[in-house]
């Protein structure tokens, strides 16, 4: 099935409706005929999801159907199997035009199609942490943590274990924040193993062994670890050589796709040299739009914006539901200060209101 232009206007594909791409089509959907491709029929604000595991109607301010910010465009509910010099193809055998595309697939993360199918799987993550006396997680970057203080927070009489291969957590920040976190963690009677990993395939009646040969006994087990991009599909592309060893798409400093006028790539996917965050992305977003306007309006190459990455790590990793911990260029805090800024209510109001919704 063919999708054509309407009209003179200029046809913007979007592939992927996360924190970036969601936010170039709802910005563009009045400037441009936009399509919106991405699996699921829902936007997911990403740094909220585990409040969700331990408050369940949290979800319903979290998770936003794209039609609800997306009035004027078309939506198409699949994934990409192919991008030509002219054209998507989905997985259900549309093929949509484009002028100008947008890649914002991110990074792979199976979740269900609908919102209420997301919102129940919220309601059994609550009910397996509620029937746990022990609970195991696995990694200790800032899901990991944040997913224990979550949980050490709500459910205080649950018995926590952390494991993290490395040698201390929250490695893409600082050690001093790491260590701050350990502390916190600790106090809350969470216990923390650094520098070992599980074989979760080898689960005994709710005992799981470490590579230190420690043996764990926990009721259930939460997996924290990095998701892989969400880019393997590409190399069977005309995008093929845009990438890198990693699966990044290679871009400049206007966010275009390296050697093309026409195509973009921004969030994780991207090579920028800077720490993967939904903040970050959200920039991308905002440096696309600009630009897009820009060119669809005919401007000057002079009007164009550039994308600065950051010089330093900026960060705030929550901690349950009044503390953070936050890593600014020149201090480092943990505490109800960095928990004023993120953790009550983790963005999710001021991320709504940037897609046009009520807080």
């Amino acid at each position: 099935m063919k999708m054509e232009k309407r009209g003179n206007r200029n046809k913007v594909v979007i592939v992927g409706g996360g924190v970036a791409g969601s936010l170039v089509a709802k910005s563009l959907q009045f400037d441009a005929h936009v399509t919106l491709i991405d699996p699921k029929e829902y936007f997911e604000i990403p740094w909220a999801n585990l409040r969700a595991m331990v408050e369940p109607t949290f979800a319903e301010r979290t998770l936003i159907n794209h039609r609800d910010y997306l009035t004027c465009g078309d939506i198409v509910t699949s994934s990409v199997v192919n991008v030509t010099e002219t054209e998507v193809l989905t997985a259900d055998g549309c093929q949509i035009a484009y002028d100008y595309l947008v890649i914002a697939t991110g990074h792979a993360d199976h979740v269900p199609e609908t919102r209420s199918e997301r919102l129940d799987q919220y309601k059994a993550e609550n009910q397996k942490i509620k029937s746990a006396n022990s609970i195991l997680i696995v990694g200790g970057g800032p899901t990991g943590v944040e997913l224990a203080g979550e949980i050490a927070v709500d459910f205080p009489e649950k018995k926590i274990t952390l494991v993290h291969k490395g040698s201390r957590l929250l490695e893409f920040i600082g050690a001093k924040a790491a260590d701050k976190t350990l502390n916190w963690l600790e106090s809350r009677n969470v216990v923390v193993k650094l520098e070992q990993s599980v074989d979760l395939n080898s689960v005994t009646d709710g005992y799981y062994q470490t590579s230190h040969g420690e043996t764990i006994e926990a009721d259930c087990h939460f997996l924290c670890i990095g998701k892989p991009l969400a880019s393997a599909w590409l190399r069977e592309t005309a995008l093929k050589n845009d990438m890198d060893s990693q699966g990044r798409i290679k871009v400049d400093e206007l966010l275009r796709v390296k050697g093309r006028n026409n195509i973009f790539a921004i969030g994780d996917i991207t090579d920028i040299p800077e720490i993967k965050q939904g903040f970050l992305a959200q920039k991308h977003a905002e440096v696309v739009v600009k630009n897009l306007k820009v060119i669809m309006e005919g401007g000057r190459e002079c009007r164009l914006v550039t994308y600065k990455p950051l010089s330093s790590v900026l960060a705030i990793v929550s901690l349950g539901r009044k503390d953070a911990v936050a890593q600014f260029p020149f201090l480092t805090i943990i505490g109800r200060i960095p928990g004023f800024i993120k953790s009550g209510d983790l963005f999710v109001g001021k991320t709504r209101k940037q897609m046009g919704l009520t807080s």
